[in-house]
Formats: C-alpha cells, structure tokens, sequence
C-alpha cells in the first residue's frame, strides 16, 4: 500500500481469554492466548517491507506483547491516550449481562457508568491524531478494537459515536490514508485478518 501521502497503520491485539468470551476489557491488564501470541508474530511477517517514521502502542500488556511478537518492540514507544475504553462498572460484563438491565445500552452512545462516555474516548483519539498527523509519514499503532473504531471515526471527522459502525477484529490489520491531499482522509483498508490462523 506504499503512497507518498502518509498512512496510519491499525492493529489490534490478538486474542485473549475475555475476548474470547465476550467480556468488555478495557483496563485490566490480561494476557494474550497462545492463538494470540501466533496471530501477532504472523502480523510481523505481513508487515515486512513496510517503513514506519513511529511505532506507538498501549501500555496494556495485550497490546505491548502484540507489538513486540510483531517485531517491534525496540522501537515502540507506550503511548497511554491508546488505552482501551474504560468500562468503569461494566468492565468484565458482556453486554448481553448489561442489556438485562439496560435494553437499550449502546456502547458509543451511552458510554459507561464509572468510565468514559464517547466523547472521553475521543478526546484521547484526537490527541494521538493531532500527534500523528504531525508526524507526516507512515505509522504503526498497537491498541484495543473499541479505541481504535473511535480513532478511525475521528480520522474520518466523524463523531466518536460513529465508531459503532466499524467492526473491528482481534489481531486485524487496519490502515488509514488520503485520498487526493491531506484533506481528505480516508480508510486504506479494514478489519484484515488475511494472516490470522485457527
């Protein structure tokens, strides 16, 4: 995908047990499956030949181990505006749980009670882009599936809420670009999993 307009490169972390089952895990610090841990050193190899100016990830140990099976590690730098969602007093529920007791929740337009709300998550999202972009060649980001649907929404000038409408996989690949000029961002590529094995 090599363009002279710079590109955002997108992965998140492999499998966990709590993304196995369901679970919302925004803070706590669990670790990769050993599926996860294949999937991550398989993304090092799809990524051979590409150049980053920056590699950043969350300080999240799902995210961390990701990007150092990868191959990058030595040069990552932790970045905590890429922490996942914080799910306060859902965090650990899955949302059939909390649809028990709130039919009607949604995730990126109710946030959660004791964590962040939509708008929280993506004053974060803003501050890595305004870090990125000013970067102005490619770069790789580590994070968790619910953030990086909020980065991608704010790359597009979408509200964070839009960030619902894109399903995003553990262990994908995911980049964002331009089109014509810096003034028109645009999504590269989404929710590859091309690499990931059983």
């Amino acid at each position: 995908m090599s363009n002279e307009l710079p590109a955002v490169y997108l992965r998140r972390h492999g499998e966990t047990v709590w993304s196995l089952t369901g679970q919302h895990t925004g803070l706590t610090d669990l670790p990769l499956t050993e599926r996860g841990e294949r999937n991550a050193r398989a993304l090092g190899e799809r990524l051979i030949g590409l150049n980053f100016a920056k590699v950043f990830t969350s300080p999240l140990q799902r995210a961390r181990r990701t990007c150092e099976l990868a191959g990058f590690g030595a040069v990552a730098q932790v970045d905590r505006d890429l922490l996942e969602w914080n799910y306060g007093q859902y965090e650990g529920r899955r949302t059939a749980e909390i649809h028990a007791e709130r039919p009607d929740w949604q995730l990126f337009r109710d946030g959660c009670p004791g964590g962040e709300s939509p708008d929280q998550v993506g004053a974060r999202a803003d501050r890595v882009l305004s870090r990125v972009r000013a970067i102005r060649a490619d770069v790789l980001l580590f994070s968790s599936g619910h953030f990086l649907r909020v980065f991608a929404a704010r790359w597009l000038g979408l509200e964070p809420s839009a960030g619902r409408y894109l399903l995003l996989s553990t262990a994908s690949l995911s980049a964002l670009g331009y089109e014509h000029n810096l003034a028109q961002p645009v999504i590269r590529l989404w929710n590859d999993t091309r690499h990931v094995g059983t």
